[in-house]
């Protein structure tokens, strides 16, 4: 039962994954720039949830629409709110990471299910699991983070979270789930007041939903994402430095450091607790 179950939150990564290159082609526009709503060759994206939903392909054209619009802009703000006159993102590459995306969203989810178990929480996580690949690669792509995506979220892990306590076997708590939001979400605010150059307010409002998935195991499990979160992005900055192609002034997508970070506390909480 053990391994089905891994091998089922692994087909659901896979399947949720290869919908997210579509997505996150269509959200990596600059701050003040509409959606995008044709493919790399002009045509109209169409599908179900108004084109929202659907394979990294475009039906006229055979063309993959692209999960990222690579190189990612180096001299953009971290997140959403922060832009400097960022300039538009250069044409995407056809295809790129259209394989990748939904390999990571797969690992991910099977993850999960082998350190959570079959617990209430289990389904939370693999819910939220392909938006924060979603927002990890938008962030990637443009350094934002939509509040059309980390708001719903953060009310979606809240919600989830208090469904999932009702339920029998459950290893979390709610109360401290909600605190563990507003705790995360607050100290990124004061970060954010502190060094608005290097911490987008998207970052924020990403600390809301990540700090309630945390904080449902506790507050170890809370320090411990979140320090993991900084600590990766701190090597990736300075590994950046040290090959010369950064220096301290140069911005970095925050937000998928978060969301690695909050997964590597999940794993541990997820373990711990069983």
């Amino acid at each position: 039962m053990y391994a089905t179950l891994i091998a089922v939150a692994a087909l659901w990564g896979a399947a949720t994954g290869l919908l997210v290159p579509r997505a996150a082609y269509r959200l990596s526009v600059v701050p003040e720039e509409a959606w995008r709503e044709t493919c790399p060759g002009g045509h109209p994206i169409a599908g179900p949830a108004s084109g929202w939903l659907g394979r990294a392909r475009c039906a006229m054209c055979a063309v993959a629409v692209p999960a990222s619009t690579a190189p990612a802009l180096a001299s953009a703000a971290a997140s959403e709110g922060t832009h400097d006159e960022a300039p538009a993102p250069p044409p995407p590459e056809y295809g790129r990471l259209t394989v990748l995306v939904p390999a990571v969203t797969a690992l991910s989810c099977a993850a999960l299910a082998a350190a959570t178990g079959p617990r209430p929480e289990l389904a939370v996580w693999l819910l939220l699991a392909p938006f924060a690949v979603l927002l990890a690669q938008v962030d990637l792509n443009v350094h934002r983070l939509p509040d059309q995506l980390t708001l719903p979220l953060a009310a979606a892990a809240a919600v989830l979270l208090g469904l999932a306590a009702l339920l029998p076997a459950d290893a979390g708590s709610w109360p401290t789930a909600l605190l563990g939001g507003l705790v995360l979400g607050a100290a990124y605010f004061v970060l954010f007041l502190i060094h608005p150059n290097g911490m987008g307010f998207g970052d924020v409002k990403l600390a809301l939903s990540l700090g309630v998935a945390l904080g449902w195991y506790g507050w170890t499990v809370l320090f411990t994402g979140a320090f993991a979160g900084f600590l990766l992005g701190s090597l990736y900055g300075v590994a950046l430095m040290a090959l010369g192609r950064a220096n301290r002034k140069t911005a970095i997508p925050f937000g998928p450091f978060m969301i690695v970070g909050a997964l590597a506390g999940l794993l541990l909480g997820g373990l711990a607790a069983g």
